[in-house]
């Protein structure tokens, strides 16, 4: 059963603009803390931001900071990743994830092992 699935693939020159989408077809992520991640090909998988289960925190990489918003909409199920400015070294299949909080908790978590669902993975490629 799928969990994440994102969206927003997308090839773009450098200075352009995408926005990723994760849709949570069999969760209430109202109960998740949520995150985005990114691997570029022969590399780990790496943190780009992180959002709390109510939507009042967020935190990001040093690498996107005033680049990247992190975002959610709990109504629709839905997170979203807004990148403006992008750069070559942006380039990356990016995956969304979620880790199971409850009602109570609102923190954000950076570690690729804190989750406990992963999407598939979406594209994103930036040309110089």
């Amino acid at each position: 059963q799928v969990q994440l699935v994102e969206s927003g693939a997308g090839l773009v020159q450098a200075g352009g603009s995408l926005r990723l989408s994760c849709e949570a077809p069999s969760l209430t992520l109202s109960n998740y803390a949520m995150g985005w991640f990114r691997q570029a090909p022969g590399k780990e998988r790496r943190f780009v931001a992180g959002i709390s289960r109510s939507g009042s925190r967020t935190y990001y990489a040093d690498s996107v900071t005033g680049r990247f918003t992190i975002s959610r909409d709990n109504a629709k199920n839905t997170m979203y990743l807004q990148m403006n400015s992008l750069r070559p070294e942006d380039t990356a299949t990016y995956y969304c994830s979620a880790k199971g909080v409850g009602n109570t908790v609102n923190y954000i978590y950076a570690g690729v092992s804190d989750y406990d669902y992963w999407g598939q993975g979406t594209q994103v490629t930036v040309s110089s």
